[in-house]
């Protein structure tokens, strides 16, 4: 079973964007608000039937695949994990304008309320930033009823206000757990790692292309939705922990770095791979997103396959071990890692 070249996935959405991933991609902006790109999808937008699924060249989804032949596609120890299914979620997202401040249900809250077996805990790894910044996190303790109060009457001052804003560039990490309020800001062009759900519930709608009353709250109505939001204070040495400079993580093996923190072990990995002049991947499920130069991966049981600045390629299980080479910088992401 040979690596897989994943073709473009873009779907339009509420808010702006998409530019930058068209040239990114190496194909035409067509429509202005297609700014995410779900990358080797096996998820489906939230209420939406199979929207949002990657389907492959020569017809068929990327899903009916996995469920066909689980184990070549993902190895025996994921599937006695998590069974035919990545449990993972790729995109590429640009945000042509700010996004609302919104936060993303946990599991418990996701079986509990939604009859869900995941909730969203994500991760940025970003790509390009102009001048931009994302927020994150309460800055103080907020109280339920002062949330409520901001929603009902759109009071976008008063939620950004109330948030940490990071600046970022091109080379950070900021690890999301589910719960946490965010809004990634305009001018950043990013790879997003996340539990492989469609949830937002969105505290800011206003200006939006979005009709909020009706559709920011999962179904649920916000008095219920609310209550998956984390309103207590994030402190500096937690979000130290959350966001890291590429230069503040170090190689892990020759030419790879791990970017996330242990505990995102539960809900997804990532390297990023930097050939000196050779990375060493060992056999596994994973998409890789070549974010700069040109390169060649080789694997074992699945042939050779050229790569460069905006490609992204699923490389089977069943290819097994592999060796990355060339001047190339490459994101790989991969499910999250399975019980002992």
């Amino acid at each position: 079973m040979k690596p897989i070249r994943l073709p473009a996935n873009q779907l339009h959405h509420f808010y702006r964007g998409g530019e930058r991933i068209a040239g990114f991609r190496g194909i035409p902006s067509e429509d202005p608000y297609a700014p995410e790109d779900w990358v080797g999808s096996t998820t489906s937008r939230f209420g939406e039937g199979d929207r949002g699924l990657t389907v492959l060249a020569e017809g068929g989804t990327l899903r009916d695949a996995i469920a066909a032949a689980p184990e070549p596609f993902l190895g025996a120890a994921h599937v006695s994990s998590f069974g035919p299914d990545p449990a993972l979620l790729v995109k590429l997202l640009d945000a042509g304008q700010r996004l609302p401040v919104h936060c993303h249900p946990d599991r418990d809250f996701a079986r509990e309320h939604l009859g869900l077996a995941t909730g969203k805990t994500e991760t940025w790894l970003i790509v390009e930033s102009e001048d931009a910044s994302v927020h994150l996190g309460f800055r103080e303790d907020v109280e339920a009823d002062v949330v409520a109060g901001w929603v009902e009457r759109q009071d976008r001052d008063a939620m950004l206000g109330a948030l940490h804003e990071l600046p970022v560039v091109p080379g950070d990490r900021v690890y999301v757990p589910a719960g946490l309020p965010h809004a990634i800001g305009e001018g950043i062009l990013l790879v997003e790692l996340q539990e492989p759900a469609d949830l937002s519930v969105l505290l800011e709608y206003e200006g939006f292309q979005l009709d909020g009353p009706r559709d920011g709250h999962l179904g649920l109505g916000y008095d219920l939705a609310l209550r998956c939001l984390d309103r207590g204070a994030l402190g500096p040495g937690e979000l130290a922990h959350l966001k890291a400079a590429a230069s503040d993580l170090p190689e892990t093996r020759p030419g790879a770095t791990t970017l996330l923190p242990p505990e995102a072990d539960a809900f997804f990995r990532a390297e990023r791979l930097r050939p000196g002049p050779v990375a060493a991947l060992e056999p596994g499920f994973s998409i890789l997103v070549a974010v700069a130069g040109h390169g060649r991966l080789e694997a074992e049981r699945g042939g050779r396959v050229d790569l460069a600045y905006g490609d992204t390629v699923l490389v089977p299980y069943a290819a097994g071990a592999a060796e990355l080479t060339g001047e190339i910088d490459v994101l790989r992401c991969l499910p999250p890692k399975p019980e002992a």
